[in-house]
């Protein structure tokens, strides 16, 4: 057994990802959605996070990806990143979604507000990846603050479209490496009896409509404005 392996069978074990498509959950946006996604759980066993810094290891060795820092998001990057930045003996930054709005304003924590990151390769640690925007929106903000952000890694990737597109439209482009694929949770999912063919068949089918699933399937949208 590989270790992406290990690390999707403990997490379906530890309930950081659920799959759920008969009565699938209520995402922020107000879609119903068959998976949800909760790698903070990840946090609670030392064995989890090594075998996330080691997998994260390992595409920076397997891809040929120098850097000088390693970045996490704001907030559930920060841990992975700073597993891997012990284990690789490297500094640590991490990437507010937006600049604070009081005293210096900082985006970026770990370099002094009035400086930059000058010019130094930085590999941003995203802990999932769904429609790409916020990680986007990080990768960027390193490069305004004038460092070299070319890849970020993830634990997860839903593998949408929608985040595709996202990090091809930032220039140049930045590169996408996950440990865990939603493709090849559903297989690993499926060998261990979590779901069944049926359940398989609809997980399938959400990853190419992703946004019309519940609807089609008799969950609307539900509207937040009520709540």
């Amino acid at each position: 057994m590989n270790r992406d392996e290990v690390i999707a069978r403990n997490g379906l074990d530890i309930k950081a990802i659920k799959l759920r498509p008969d009565n699938p959950f209520t995402w922020a946006s107000g879609y119903r959605m068959p998976i949800y996604n909760d790698n903070r759980m990840f946090l609670g066993g030392y064995t989890n996070r090594k075998l996330i810094a080691l997998a994260f290891s390992d595409i920076l060795f397997e891809n040929n990806i120098y850097y000088d820092i390693i970045a996490g998001t704001s907030t559930a990057g920060i841990s992975p990143a700073t597993t891997l930045g012990d284990k690789e003996k490297t500094p640590i930054i991490y990437v507010r979604d937006k600049p604070k709005d009081h005293g210096l304003k900082n985006q970026i924590e770990g370099i002094d507000a009035e400086s930059d990151l000058q010019g130094k390769k930085v590999v941003l640690i995203e802990d999932l990846i769904s429609t790409g925007g916020s990680s986007a929106r990080a990768v960027q903000a390193i490069r305004d603050a004038k460092g070299e952000c070319n890849y970020c890694l993830s634990i997860f990737n839903y593998g949408l479209d929608k985040a595709v597109k996202a990090f091809d439209a930032l220039n140049p482009k930045c590169d996408v490496h996950s440990i865990l694929t939603y493709d090849n949770l559903l297989k690993i999912a499926k060998e261990i009896g979590y779901i069944n063919e049926e359940q398989v068949e609809m997980l399938t089918e959400w990853k190419t409509d992703p946004f019309n699933w519940g609807e089609k399937h008799g969950f609307p949208k539900v509207d937040r404005r009520d709540n």
